[in-house]
């Protein structure tokens, strides 16, 4: 009897995971540059909201698709963000997380055997939500010359009648690329001619530090095949109230608020109402936050440029710098292995994100200044050991 089905064996385990691991196994005084959270804590006007909710009897299922306060605040960020309308009772479905949005949103587009075209490097979720959906992930590799940036023409050659959905994120992740607004266009219009889905994951969308970054859905127009994936996880550092949404039209809503129904009946009822003080409330601490990252991020791209041998596009949004690191010896996992067993730094290998990440590290920056600093300092001193 077959125990285990092959969708399950299918699955890779994330690089990032496995780094996460033999962090905790090591131990010691770990400078921790591998995950993906703020560094900061919940803002406190949301702590109040969710214990407020709690002493007030708010723990009880809700509609699947979340409280109506909670979706018509999401719709009308989404309109004051982009200038498009959307209806919360049609449009929006609250989530348990970002993850959740995007693998109900997979299922309920994607057909099995369907294409799930991937531009990489990609945070390695995608494939595995994909093959969950039982669909076929196709990694499209972005150039690295161009800080891999958005080739539409790569997407656009692989599209085909069994493309179900392509996935752009901007802010990217693992490169912190912002995308080219007339490449963006490009792969959403051959889509549209398609009958491809574009899902927007914007779970980054607020993090950006150079002119404000527009959301995909106010400067395209594909209102019947957009899907827009965001949380409150990296804009208000609530990564662990897991609270998500999914806006789009509303045939998609449906479905996949009935699948919801059918996993995880609903989102947390508590953190739907912090989820609602967060974008309602001040938006002071989003500004702080990015604020603090700007400054790591410039000089985490001044320190590498006096680093000889590694080199980084620099990161117009999210958190994290993607370091070249393919003239030191091994492939990208050895590499971070080796920095992290010798010299205390716990980074993402660049092959977690796909063959295309190969020879890089993925360095977050949602640490401190200090542990920054410490984190580089020790970095030069392995590049140092190897090269001299």
């Amino acid at each position: 009897m077959t125990r285990i089905v092959s969708r399950a064996t299918e699955f890779e385990r994330s690089g990032i995971r496995v780094m996460f691991e033999l962090a905790e196994e090591q131990g010691g005084d770990l400078v921790r540059l591998e995950v993906g959270e703020p560094d900061f804590d919940t803002p406190k006007p949301v702590i109040d909201a969710a214990e407020r909710a709690a002493r007030n009897g708010e723990t009880h299922y809700t509609s699947g698709a979340g409280i109506p306060k909670l979706r018509t605040a999401i719709a009308e960020r989404m309109a004051d963000e982009t200038g498009v309308s959307f209806d919360p009772e049609r449009h929006v479905s609250v989530t348990n997380g970002a993850m959740e949005a995007l693998s109900l949103a997979l299922s309920a587009i994607a057909e099995p055997g369907d294409d799930v075209l991937i531009p990489t490097p990609a945070w390695p979720n995608y494939r595995n939500q994909a093959r969950l959906a039982g669909a076929t992930p196709v990694p499209i590799p972005l150039p690295p010359d161009e800080g891999f940036d958005l080739d539409p023409k790569r997407i656009i050659d692989r599209l085909s009648p069994d493309t179900a959905a392509v996935i752009l994120t901007t802010p990217s992740n693992p490169t912190g690329q912002v995308y080219d607004e007339d490449a963006v266009k490009a792969v959403v219009e051959a889509a549209r001619e398609h009958g491809t889905f574009v899902i927007a994951d914007e779970v980054y969308a607020r993090l950006t530090y150079g002119d404000d970054h527009r959301r995909v859905t106010s400067y395209v127009d594909y209102p019947e095949g957009l899907l827009t994936v965001d949380s409150c996880s990296k804009t208000y550092a609530m990564t662990g109230w897991r609270l998500g949404w999914l806006v789009g039209p509303e045939d998609v809503i449906e479905a996949a608020t009935s699948l919801g129904e059918s996993t995880t009946a609903c989102p947390s009822s508590i953190a739907q109402h912090a989820a609602l003080a967060a974008l309602t409330g001040t938006q002071d601490p989003v500004r702080e936050m990015r604020t603090a990252f700007r400054d790591r991020r410039d000089y985490l791209v001044n320190r590498v440029e006096g680093i000889p041998h590694i080199s980084c596009p620099r990161p117009e949004g999210a958190f994290y710098a993607f370091l070249d690191v393919s003239e030191l010896d091994g492939e990208s996992a050895d590499v971070a292995a080796r920095l992290l067993s010798e010299y205390g730094v716990v980074t993402a290998p660049g092959s977690a994100f796909g063959d295309a990440g190969e020879g890089y590290l993925r360095l977050s920056f949602a640490n401190s200044m200090e542990r920054i600093e410490l984190g580089l300092d020790r970095l030069a001193r392995m590049v140092e050991d190897e090269r001299n």
